[in-house]
């Protein structure tokens, strides 16, 4: 008569096999990770700028009087904005003026490029009946395109001469996705 031992275990050969197995599939799955991590980070930040934007112009309409939004340093847009109403028009927020929103700086090596009507500095402003304008004058249009790039992936806000956003992908279209201000 004999006897059979049950083996509840692997042999080191399987273990070894298996390991090896699953070793090259993390090398092959984790760059398309970190692609779709990042995109997801490029995507998240021109949606809030988008959102920014749109708060930018339900307010002034709202409030039926000019409401701007600019980037936190003055100059790139990477290091966040701030909605606020600026009573004396120079583009800053001062002491005693209204915030309405505040976003911080984005997330590391996401780059902004601006392409506006005023390139004199780096903002988006709104009149009380929902348009763009520019700093000179209220019957201009602020209309451009500001571009977020993190490695090979762009996003684009477009502001028309109406002064309604939209978010579009260049490489999905870029016959309606261009960074001039005339293609908006």
């Amino acid at each position: 008569m004999k006897i059979f031992r049950r083996n509840n275990g692997f042999t080191l050969v399987e273990l070894m096999t298996t390991i090896s197995i699953a070793v090259i599939l993390m090398a092959i799955a984790i760059p398309s990770f970190k692609t779709m991590i990042e995109n997801q980070r490029l995507v998240t930040t021109a949606s809030e700028f988008y959102a920014a934007v749109n708060l930018t112009r339900a307010e002034a309409i709202k409030r039926g009087a000019r409401v701007n939004m600019v980037a936190n340093d003055g100059a790139k847009w990477t290091s966040g904005w701030t909605v606020f109403i600026d009573a004396n028009d120079n583009l800053l927020v001062d002491a005693g003026e209204t915030i309405i929103f505040t976003h911080d700086a984005t997330v590391a090596n996401i780059t902004s490029v601006n392409t506006f009507t005023d390139t004199s500095s780096t903002y988006i402003s709104y009149t009380g009946n929902g348009r763009s304008r520019t700093k000179a004058s209220s019957q201009q249009p602020q209309a451009g395109t500001v571009s977020f790039t993190l490695g090979d992936a762009t996003r684009r806000v477009k502001i028309n001469f109406l002064g309604r956003a939209r978010i579009c992908n260049p490489v999905a279209n870029l016959s309606t996705c261009s960074s001039t201000v005339s293609g908006n």
